[in-house]
């Protein structure tokens, strides 16, 4: 797939992706047709900073490279100000409004989740976005993208920048998180009360956390049920927290 001259991008853990030039190259599979219109969609109705399809060819696609840097763990601090949880949570409300109404044709590479509102990114987090001046401005890796409500991806935003997990990597006070997602709910204009939002968390890790195992055995990739575990435990967490005060 690679050429000589390509530049491997680091940080994902789900497959190679190569930067060539103004492009990057990656595996295809049945899903990118979807994938494709969908990135279509966001530029017509004027979405900044996604990927723009180039062309699909010897089983990879080619996309258009996203201005910006995109944070690996360990997290910069900048990732937790409030102009990046604010930004974010813009960004996402612009994606799923540009996405409104279908038409949603498959096949997609995640499940369809009900009811069907939008289409999700499924992994809105700090280590897909791109950021410029502490403040997100585009967002990449769209191939889990799938149909279904606001709410799934939004939960998951808030799980990854709030963030809602048990091994954070900031300093940040039970209540300050619970301020943290009510500014994040009110950027994005939601109308969902905190204790929902936590309760989709919590289902949303959980399929998670089976769909990891699963890629774990596909992939060979052992150390995925690391991750599977971790998303176990913050479930519970949460479950017990309806404020999401883990």
């Amino acid at each position: 797939m690679a050429d000589p001259d390509d530049i491997p991008l680091v940080g994902g853990n789900m497959g190679e992706v190569f930067r060539r030039g103004d492009t990057v190259v990656r595996r295809a599979g049945s899903w990118t047709p979807a994938v494709h219109r969908l990135l279509w969609r966001l530029h017509e109705a004027g979405v900044e900073g996604v990927p723009r399809p180039i062309a699909t060819e010897d089983g990879t696609e080619i996309l258009s490279y996203v201005e910006g840097e995109v944070p690996r763990y360990p997290l910069p601090g900048w990732v937790w100000g409030v102009p990046a949880l604010v930004s974010a949570a813009r960004l996402l409300r612009r994606v799923h409004d540009a996405t409104l109404g279908g038409p949603w044709e498959g096949p997609w590479r995640s499940p369809v989740h009900e009811p069907v509102e939008t289409v999700c990114h499924n992994d809105f987090a700090p280590y897909n976005l791109a950021f410029a001046d502490g403040r997100v401005v585009g967002a990449i890796d769209w191939d889990y993208a799938s149909p279904g409500p606001r709410i799934w991806d939004l939960a998951y935003l808030a799980y990854r920048l709030v963030p809602l997990t048990t091994v954070p990597d900031d300093a940040f006070t039970p209540q300050e998180r619970a301020a943290r997602l009510a500014l994040l709910l009110g950027a994005y204009g939601s109308d969902a009360e905190p204790a929902e939002l936590v309760q989709v968390v919590v289902d949303r890790l959980r399929e998670l956390a089976a769909l990891t195992d699963e890629l774990a055995e596909q992939l060979g990739k052992p150390e995925l049920h690391e991750h599977a575990a971790l998303y176990r435990v913050d479930a519970s967490a949460l479950a017990e927290n309806a404020d999401g005060s883990v």
